[in-house]
């Protein structure tokens, strides 16, 4: 069959051209389908900037749904012996403390020096048991006599997790010990270690508090923390004491020289930054609502919008988000002072929607009733408060149910019956132009033989004339 490019060679016809312009015309049919590809799968795109955006505030949303942000304290010590932490209970108030001991931890470590770190120590099998006090149970340590070097027990002691840590220390001279830690601090967790099965081994390593003679020493004792807070005694087996003021957690540095005193402060910053970083969050969402609705007027006699126009524009999931979203900030029912955000210096741009913060009247208000700005903003943490309601309805929204996700599902399907279309549309076009161009060629055949036949005729009456 011959190409399209030579076409018309036998009939004298721009047959290349006319095909060229069929198929032009064909052609044009899937530029409608391929226009609403164009915009689904903008729609398709702009639904997960929505989803991202939305995404977004939620972590700032859920940052701020906290009511511990409003009863948050700060901590200050007048001495580097001791620091304090808090939850967001804790009393705001004046303490004097006096760290007369630090909590330690036991370290046992052996009186007999070994010259290298390899050789056995015991002869035969052995069990090696560690005992600790506060009622926990021994630990029991299986040992061969091939493995009963210092690095033998040391890494038998560590893998067994007894609660101690075994470690090996080269006292110089080409001397080596095995050190033994307790890894709790406090009296009650004082150990006792014994060996049964090899009587060397046990001369080496063994220890009884009670007894006169031992192959351990006690190198550092288990003791317990001692302070007095506010003059009254406290003893605690760690040097974090978290149970003698109620919701602030002592941590103990260093003992003391007299009384010390920590100050306990109300902290509003925290609540304050997070309003403010909500408030940004917030206004970010309303610029991608604003990008993926922007709308460009056309000039009259124009038949299409402008294409800079956002792909959402108009849509009823990104219209219903945005309303309720509106809403809920606008109908706080709040059971507190403040009804309204505006009275904590938080107000809206009735031209834009975006937020703006009054810090002054932001502080105030947290200084004078954080509980009550609390009420309004976090509510009772189930149907209550703006960022409950906003966080539920969130939730619901970015959902793999919610109307986001239903949204986009139904752009996919559209896509898909668009693709189908499109195929579809383009078979039979191409179907249409190749029997086109089989026609064509049919036609090129014929003409040339019939112009053939015509100058074959043409020349034989030419010569029967020339004969007579």
């Amino acid at each position: 069959m011959a190409s399209i490019s030579t076409l018309g060679v036998g009939s004298g016809l721009d047959l290349s051209s006319i095909l060229d312009s069929l198929t032009a015309a064909e052609k044009s049919t899937l530029t409608p389908i391929s226009n609403q590809q164009s915009s689904y799968t903008a729609k398709l795109s702009a639904y997960g900037t929505l989803k991202n955006a939305l995404s977004s505030f939620q972590t700032a949303n859920t940052a701020l749904n906290s009511a511990d942000l409003f009863t948050a304290t700060s901590t200050a010590s007048s001495s580097s012996a001791f620091s304090a932490t808090t939850t967001g209970n804790a009393i705001a108030g004046k303490y004097t403390i006096s760290v007369s001991q630090l909590a330690q931890a036991q370290t046992l470590t052996t009186q007999t020096s070994q010259a290298d770190s390899k050789t056995a120590i015991a002869s035969s099998d052995s069990t090696i048991t560690i005992q600790q006090g506060g009622g926990k149970k021994p630990v029991t340590i299986n040992l061969t006599a091939a493995n009963s070097s210092l690095s033998g027990i040391r890494d038998a002691i560590n893998n067994a997790k007894a609660g101690v840590s075994a470690s090996i220390i080269n006292v110089g001279g080409g001397q080596y010990r095995l050190s033994i830690t307790s890894n709790d601090t406090g009296a009650d967790n004082a150990m006792s270690i014994s060996v049964s099965g090899d009587s060397a081994l046990q001369n080496f390593m063994g220890y009884d508090p009670a007894a006169s003679s031992n192959g351990m020493k006690e190198s550092v004792t288990a003791q317990n923390a001692k302070l007095t807070v506010n003059n009254v005694d406290i003893e605690n087996s760690s040097n974090t004491i978290s149970d003698a003021l109620e919701d602030i957690t002592l941590n103990l540095n260093d003992t003391t020289t007299g009384n010390q005193t920590l100050t306990i402060t109300k902290d509003t910053s925290k609540a304050e930054t997070a309003v403010k970083n909500w408030v940004t969050a917030y206004n970010s969402l309303q610029d991608t609502f604003a990008s993926l609705t922007k709308y460009t007027a056309v000039d009259a006699g124009t038949d299409s919008q402008d294409t800079s126009n956002g792909a959402l524009l108009g849509d009823t999931t990104l219209r219903t988000i945005q309303t309720q979203l509106k809403s809920i900030l606008s109908n706080t029912a709040s059971s507190s002072s403040f009804k309204t955000l505006a009275q904590i210096g938080v107000t809206s741009d009735p031209s834009t929607g975006e937020l703006s913060v009054d810090s002054t009247k932001l502080e105030s208000a947290l200084s004078t009733d954080a509980a009550g700005v609390a009420t309004m903003i976090v509510g009772d943490g189930k149907t209550s408060g703006i960022t409950t309601v906003v966080g539920k309805n969130l939730t619901s929204w970015l959902s793999t149910t919610g109307i986001i996700q239903a949204a986009t599902d139904g752009v996919s399907k559209t896509l898909n019956n668009l693709t189908q279309q499109y195929n579809a549309a383009s078979d039979r076009i191409d179907t249409m132009v190749a029997r086109y161009k089989a026609q064509f060629t049919q036609l090129d055949v014929m003409m040339n033989s019939l112009n053939s036949t015509s100058s074959y005729l043409t020349q034989q009456f030419e010569t029967s004339s020339s004969k007579n």
